[in-house]
């Protein structure tokens, strides 16, 4: 496969990873997969939930493609690499930085991310199966664009050393 075509690929399959997250979330995890996915709506004193085994899902199914795609880098190897480009974006943009499950980056400045944040809350705001919105990851409603424009971004506030 030529540069050309592993970069479409790649970026085909990442830009289509947003949309098979938004249906797998708004139709399977909101619906019959509801009895795992309920542990990332309802707050618990675990570091891990239920929710979290569905990494293996998409993790697995980017192992394999990039495994039997490898020996020849055909569309296989890299629609593996877009997916798996895709879950390693997701993991720091939903866990990291929205859901804070690691503590090295709390609040941004950029409005997009502020945006996400606000959109990713409101999908948040209801802990039952129905009545979420806001389902996909990356793609952002104009409206949480506003908002995120209207309010003013965090200050940063540098601790500085006494000075006897």
């Amino acid at each position: 496969m030529t540069t050309l075509g592993a970069v479409a690929v790649t970026t085909a399959t990442f830009l289509g990873m947003e949309f098979v997250a938004w249906f797998m979330h708004r139709f399977v995890l909101h619906g019959p997969l509801w009895f795992l996915h309920r542990s990332h709506h309802v707050r618990h004193p675990h570091r891990f939930e239920r929710n979290d085994f569905f990494f293996l899902f998409y993790g697995s199914l980017s192992m394999l493609l990039i495994v039997f795609g490898s020996e020849s880098h055909d569309f296989r190897f890299w629609m593996g690499v877009g997916i798996a480009s895709y879950g390693t974006l997701y993991f720091f943009v939903h866990d990291v930085l929205i859901h804070g499950r690691l503590r090295f980056w709390r609040k941004s400045r950029n409005t997009y991310l502020r945006a996400l944040n606000m959109a990713h809350k409101m999908h948040h705001k209801t802990t039952g199966r129905d009545g979420s919105e806001e389902f996909g990851l990356l793609w952002v409603s104009p409206r949480y664009f506003q908002l995120a424009l209207r309010r003013p971004a965090p200050t940063r506030v540098l601790k500085s050393k006494a000075v006897d």
